[in-house]
């Protein structure tokens, strides 16, 4: 067994190898660029060595900075984690010429299942299927239109060397095509040096599967179930779980025949996933496909630990050292229900656009259940047969590598952190998920919190109708907030009015005033989203028009998270205060409430509001980002809806279009800048 590894990753799967390599007794050594220099992966390793600047360009992707460190700490091995080098073949054969082991498959295996073409032709070999559509190498936008033609629209485009969601475009049209196809290849070229894109027929009501491998060196392998991955936004995964609710046990045993017959073909051993996109209009299950394969550990590894009991950061580590698999096919479990959701920097309520900046506060829920601390890996207690501590039912799990005062940057992908539940049922699950979502506190950056706390609620959800269309289909004109029923919204006007009350009250107490203070009202007029409620407090107890809502609330001023009951129900409150309103967001929805003495309300009629400026000439950039490209120039005439320019932020390209039809006046920006949030970029007459 090895006593030193080297982690050439960062944040939270550095977090999450390294406190696997600690309990195994293993030496940890990180490594850092500029903008990592104070980040918790580098605090919590043994050892830690400054690879260079901050873009992954010049630290992360180099793979001679990862070998020097290598050899400067005496590790023996590297763990990749994933993104970065953990794909690329050349690196591992680096590492081997310098006698360092690598963590994962071997360098063959890499490169064939790393070129999607290539692989394709091997899984159609393997008798794996495929999807349909074009497997050679295109040369232009001209000729991906007839490609696309020819396989039959709606088509997907996607950068052979892609991954993660980014070089990939859904394509409906030909125009879709021509406006998509260069922005594809550039995504591929940035992203992963390879420009080359193919064209597949697009599966409609599509379930993304994939089937969990782990291999060893002596020739053993086995599949550990599945993942269902179907809730995606840009072809980036936001929640997944195991096992499917689609999935039944025959179609499990077939995709995971298939699954090993692929990974035979290439001689694969260590952790690798084979993504299945499946069609969800047929119940038979016959219909999947094989999407690609990829050769290292998923972000979303966790699930599939809840309910199988194996870790699988240990098994790599084990079977990289030459250790034989501790089981067997027919020795894998099924135990129970996981769910991981991915907490993103990015608003929901602006279009999901990226979000970047510093943490002013974060925590995790710091709850405890059944002797496994959030913020400390589940996995670090998980061996093989025994299950995981279940005798209470159920856990949570949080994998992060963010710290309070630390920062979300440009430079690196935007998640923050993986919520990881585990429950006897799905139902069960996804009701811990809802719970623990209101317990984050994240202040600075944006963040989906809300959003996934909606996804867990939805009744679709719920049911488990899934496709990679869900948040498309269901949200399409933005997120909003998660529902309230009216129940609800009387808790809401309880709450605001409650805490107004202490609010007064401690102010009356300070004030000094000679004569003593006036007594607090007890009776507010409460205005949330339009509606007037008329509240009376009470001892244990609030009359809300004329409902009685029997709870509690433990906000006291000064606190920025509060729990309240109501109704038998608990509900984990964010707290804040704009102007006279109260912002109250618990279960995935902010509610804005305006709580005034009953007396008073009635004065707030005659208050003007201040109308906002009309913007609407003005195209301002909606996130920190790269301007890549101008589609106008001064003096074109515009219509809604048309192309007017391009912003790459979190390696991502965001086509921004035109609101309202008009006339080019002028613009304010220059191809190849950086520009900030509303920066200007030009302006309509």
């Amino acid at each position: 067994m090895f006593s030193k590894i080297l982690i050439a990753n960062r944040g939270e799967i550095a977090c999450r190898v390294i406190r696997t390599a600690r309990r195994m007794g293993i030496a940890t050594v990180a490594v850092y660029s500029d903008a990592d220099a104070r980040s918790p992966h580098v605090k919590m390793a043994d050892e830690a060595v400054h690879i260079g600047p901050s873009p992954a360009a010049e630290s992360y992707l180099r793979a001679d900075k990862i070998v020097e460190a290598c050899k400067a700490t005496g590790a023996q091995a590297v763990h990749p984690g994933y993104g970065f080098l953990s794909e690329r073949a050349s690196f591992v054969e680096a590492l081997e010429a310098e006698g360092i082991a690598f963590i994962g498959p071997p360098a063959s295996a890499i490169a064939a299942m790393g070129d999607k073409i290539e692989s394709k032709k091997l899984a159609l070999t393997a008798g794996v299927n495929v999807v349909p559509g074009f497997v050679g190498e295109i040369t232009d936008t001209g000729h991906a239109v007839s490609i696309a033609a020819e396989i039959g629209y709606p088509v997907m485009m996607k950068a052979s060397a892609g991954g993660g969601g980014k070089g990939m475009r859904l394509a409906w049209s030909e125009q879709d095509v021509r406006e998509g196809f260069e922005s594809v290849r550039r995504e591929g070229l940035n992203s992963f040096g390879d420009d080359r894109v193919f064209i597949e027929k697009f599966i409609e009501d599509p379930r993304h599967i994939e089937i969990q491998l782990l291999g060893d060196k002596h020739g053993n392998l086995v599949y550990l179930n599945e993942r269902e991955c179907s809730i995606q936004r840009r072809h980036q995964k936001v929640v997944e779980e195991a096992p499917s609710p689609f999935v039944t046990p025959d179609m499990r045993a077939r995709m995971g025949e298939q699954a090993i017959a692929l990974a035979q073909a290439v001689g694969y051993f260590s952790a690798g996933t084979v993504e299945l996109i499946v069609s969800g209009a047929d119940p038979t299950g016959e219909s999947f496909y094989f999407l690609e394969m990829n050769t290292r550990l998923q972000v979303e590894h966790p699930v599939t630990e809840a309910v199988t009991g194996i870790d699988l950061v240990e098994q790599m580590i084990r079977v990289a050292a030459g250790e034989r698999l501790p089981f067997r096919q027919e020795d894998i479990g099924l135990n129970g229900w996981a769910i991981e959701t991915r907490v993103y920097a990015e608003d929901p309520y602006r279009g999901f656009l990226p979000s970047i900046g510093r943490l002013v506060r974060y925590k995790s829920p710091s709850r405890w259940r059944e002797g496994l601390g959030v913020g400390q890996s589940a996995s670090s207690t998980l061996t093989h047969p025994q299950p995981l501590p279940q005798t209470g039912g159920e856990y949570i799990r949080v994998d992060d590598g963010v710290a309070e005062g630390g920062e979300v940057s440009i430079f690196y992908d935007p998640m923050i952190a993986k919520l990881i539940t585990w429950a006897g049922t799905r139902e069960a699950a996804a009701d811990l998920q809802v719970e623990a979502l209101d317990d984050f506190e994240i202040e600075g950056p944006g963040h989906n919190i809300d959003f996934l706390s909606a996804l867990m609620q939805h009744p679709r959800f719920r049911a488990g109708d899934l496709t990679t269309g869900f948040i498309a289909e269901e949200y399409p004109d933005g997120f909003h907030g998660a529902p309230a029923d009216e129940e609800r919204r009387r808790l809401i006007a309880a709450i605001a009015a409650g805490n107004s009350f202490s609010r007064m009250g401690l102010a009356r107490r300070t004030s000094g005033q000679i004569n003593g203070p006036p007594p607090v009202p007890c009776d507010w007029t409460v205005r949330i989203e339009g509606h007037d409620y008329e509240v009376a407090l009470g001892d244990g107890h609030a009359m809300v028009d004329q409902h009685r809502i029997e709870g509690t609330c433990d906000w006291m001023p000064g606190m920025r998270t509060a729990t309240a009951t109501g109704q038998g129900v608990r509900l984990g409150l964010k707290v804040a205060r704009e102007g006279l309103d109260w912002i109250i967001t618990t279960h995935g929805r902010r509610h804005r409430a305006r709580a005034l003495p009953a007396r008073l309300a009635p004065l707030a009629a005659l208050m003007k509001e201040k109308v906002p400026p009309d913007l609407s000439r003005l195209l301002l950039s909606p996130m920190p980002g790269l301007l890549v490209r101008l589609h106008v120039a001064q003096g074109d005439k515009v219509v809604t809806g048309q192309p007017l320019a391009t912003v790459e932020a979190m390696k991502m390209e965001n086509i921004l279009r035109a609101q309202r039809n008009g006339t080019v006046k002028a613009i304010a920006a220059e191809v190849g800048i950086s520009l900030a949030t509303d920066a200007v970029i030009l302006e309509l007459e």
